[in-house]
């Protein structure tokens, strides 16, 4: 519950437009990453929100060059994604170079020596995430119907069948189906709101909203994975001029997309910080709660920790040598919402549709959309998403 936009995990991010490069060719999150990508330049241009297109470099080892090669090539047989002009038919959807040692370290000089090779993404960039959340909250309140409601929680939320349901609306709706959304604002009573349709992107809560309604053996099982950041102020960095990643870890007890490794970002100010790591957390609850150890569960996780500081550092020096450990300073903490345990491999974006009753879901009328598992490429893919609800999910119904 906040009283501003941008207070949970979309304010804890690297805050980088990534170009769409690691994920499985048919995933959402690749299509959506590629779709997005290219919206959040387009809206950055329009409304002048702050960014920089600085490229990205995944470098590599002489053990991981089949790594990036194998990026590379897949790269090059990308599909523009769905509602993409066609004015971009001849134009490649994610364009990479291979570059050898020689030209990595023309670009950047601080790699460490056993970086041998890199895999170059020029549209990868980096976002004031804050500015971009102002934009859409620019358009919201200016919007005819739209409205912003700050410091509510959602209680509860459960399918609206008429008089069966277990919360009385007034008699004016008493024909009306969809959903009910009890709601709290600032501690007052709770108000119950009927809703035709409903798009659940609550974030790490959004397993939750369902799991309320859900039989217990049908609930959705949720896993967090806490992400520090550490900014960085010392030597070794400062010929840095790009985004810098190492190969993700794919080695037999971990997988390649748990974690894309602790990057190097810049901000729009050329600082530099690093992160995020990986520690898997223990779930809370599985159902809606706002009790006093759960909000302390989570401002508990979301505290810098400095315990953190010595395997960033290590990790980091594995592709920048000179970088000291004494000039990391520990930044913020992110959360990601994952649907799979440690090692369960890859996970895409879930688009969930879920309906009040049969004859709804027979006439596509009513849907609740819930958005799961929205953890990276989220931000740069967040106006894709949208575009794809609205226009592939909900159009389509009554």
């Amino acid at each position: 519950m906040h009283k501003f936009l941008l207070k949970k995990d979309s304010s804890r991010n690297s805050e980088v437009i990534h170009s769409g490069l690691y994920y499985p060719p048919q995933s959402l999150k690749t299509s959506l990453c590629l779709r997005g990508r290219d919206l959040m330049y387009e809206r950055c241009n329009a409304y002048n929100i702050p960014y920089k297109q600085l490229g990205k470099l995944v470098v590599a080892t002489e053990a991981q060059r089949s790594y990036i090669e194998g990026l590379h090539a897949k790269s090059l047989k990308l599909k523009w994604p769905a509602h993409s002009s066609d004015k971009n038919d001849h134009d490649v959807v994610l364009p990479t170079t291979l570059l050898s040692k020689e030209e990595v370290r023309e670009m950047e000089p601080d790699l460490s020596e056993e970086i041998v090779a890199a895999l170059w993404s020029p549209k990868t960039g980096i976002v004031d995430s804050h500015a971009f959340m102002e934009s859409l909250e620019k358009d919201i309140v200016e919007s005819e119907g739209g409205e912003l409601v700050f410091a509510t929680n959602v209680v509860r939320l459960d399918p609206y069948k008429g008089s069966a349901a277990a919360v009385a609306v007034p008699d004016i709706v008493a024909r009306e189906k969809g959903w009910v959304v009890q709601i709290m604002t600032d501690g007052e009573e709770s108000v119950a709101v009927l809703a035709r349709n409903v798009i659940n992107a609550s974030g790490l809560s959004s397993a939750m909203v369902l799991n309320n309604f859900l039989p217990k053996e049908q609930r959705i099982p949720m896993f967090y994975a806490r992400g520090s950041y550490a900014s960085y102020s010392g030597p070794g960095v400062k010929s840095v001029k790009h985004l810098l990643y190492p190969c993700p870890y794919t080695g037999p007890d971990a997988h390649a997309f748990e974690s894309l490794g602790t990057h190097l970002t810049l901000d729009l100010h050329g600082k530099i910080r690093f992160g995020p790591d990986i520690e898997w957390m223990d779930p809370p609850k599985e159902q809606l709660t706002d009790t006093e150890d759960d909000c302390e569960f989570w401002t508990k996780k979301l505290i810098p920790d400095e315990s953190r500081l010595p395997d960033i550092h290590r990790a980091v020096t594995s592709y920048l040598s000179g970088v000291s450990q004494d000039g990391l300073r520990p930044d913020y903490v992110g959360v990601r919402p994952k649907l799979i345990p440690p090692g369960g491999g890859f996970q895409d974006f879930v688009f969930r549709t879920d309906y009040p009753s049969m004859d709804a879901a027979r006439n596509h009328r009513n849907l609740m959309v819930s958005l799961l598992g929205i953890e990276s490429p989220g931000l740069t893919s967040s106006l894709a998403i949208a575009e794809r609800v609205v226009e592939d999910v909900l159009q389509r119904s009554d």
